[in-house]
């Protein structure tokens, strides 16, 4: 009888150790099991070469979602840019969306200026004013073959 007392006494302190693992990993990873805490927006862009999903959007320099997908729009023919934003931060209609570079060869990333003139863009919302700063690559390549006019 001790025997069974000990081996149960030790498979309660396995299943609270395998707990606490499992609610540090969801916590420490940011891991949102239920996505309650964002929306969604969306915008499209010429170009989103380099961005990927799970690339920060960040709006003032804080970071307040992430990018949760790319596809294309085939009747514009843009490339459509898919963002979790998280609650309580407000995008409006006259917002602006960015695509930027974490330094010279960092990760590209989403910045909003979230306006403040017209009405709050409502969840799956789409930000209309976008803009795709210049590839350095292809100025480089410019340069160096003599395509820059002077």
């Amino acid at each position: 009888m001790k025997k069974y007392s000990i081996e149960t006494t030790v498979g309660i302190f396995v299943v609270i150790g395998l707990i606490c693992v499992a609610y540090m990993t969801v916590k420490l990873g940011k891991v949102s099991l239920f996505e309650e805490d964002t929306y969604l927006l969306s915008a499209r862009f010429t170009s989103v070469s380099a961005l990927r999903v799970g690339g920060t959007v960040e709006i003032y320099g804080i970071e307040v979602g992430k990018v949760a997908n790319l596809t294309i729009d085939a009747d514009r023919q843009m490339a459509e840019v898919g963002m979790r934003i998280n609650k309580g931060v407000k995008v409006y209609d006259d917002g602006a969306a960015t695509i930027k570079s974490a330094g010279l060869i960092g990760d590209k990333y989403v910045k909003i200026d979230p306006g403040g003139a017209g009405e709050v863009l409502k969840p799956r919302g789409v930000i209309t004013q976008t803009s795709v700063p210049a590839d350095i690559e292809d100025l480089i390549g410019k340069y160096a073959f003599g395509d820059v006019k002077k």
